[in-house]
């Protein structure tokens, strides 16, 4: 089984859950037991500095990074917290995605987002998306989604709501060539 991680998955315009319509979803874990994802561009609304002061108050936000998108990464657990981040080093609970991403799940990391010492690029991202074994696999083969090697620059530099056009345009297509029956032969 190849794994998926550090993969995105792109629902194509099939998908009929309208959870996951028009998302992008960064793979964080793809093994035997199943399959651990954040969506990446669906907002909770909720700003950065009013996240940051429920876990700490006394944290400093700078102005710059007030008013910062908080993403809803999926139905499970939507009251953990997970920063997907470029790299750096000392956070209580990180693990290396790859070389440029990590993502950490300790509260430390929630103090500093908002200022200096935060990570140079990441998205706050409460709650996860999760499949059993082998139906994310079913899902790919019933086209509900397609997928591209994750890529920094869609994770970090496109804004949200061209995140799923930009991730669709890594495939080598335009949006609208993507009928409902992508993927069909």
């Amino acid at each position: 089984m190849q794994s998926l991680q550090n993969y995105l998955l792109i629902a194509s315009p099939s998908m009929d859950d309208p959870y996951f319509s028009r998302t992008v979803v960064y793979i964080c874990e793809h093994n035997e037991q199943g399959t651990m994802g954040l969506v990446i561009n669906q907002p909770v609304g909720m700003t950065l500095k009013e996240l940051v002061s429920q876990a700490d108050e006394n944290a400093q936000v700078m102005d710059d990074k007030a008013e910062g998108i908080v993403l809803a990464g999926g139905p499970v657990s939507q009251d953990r917290g997970f920063i997907l981040h470029t790299t750096q080093e000392g956070w209580s609970s990180s693990l290396a995605m790859t070389s440029e991403i990590m993502i950490t799940t300790s509260k430390d990391i929630l103090s500093s987002l908002g200022n200096a010492s935060s990570p140079e690029k990441s998205l706050v991202i409460l709650g996860y998306a999760g499949w059993s074994a082998g139906q994310l696999e079913e899902e790919i083969q019933s086209n509900a989604w397609l997928m591209v090697e994750a890529d920094s620059a869609v994770l970090f530099d496109v804004p949200i709501h061209k995140k799923w056009e930009s991730a669709v345009q890594m495939l080598g297509i335009d949006v609208w060539q993507l009928g409902p029956d992508v993927g069909h032969a």
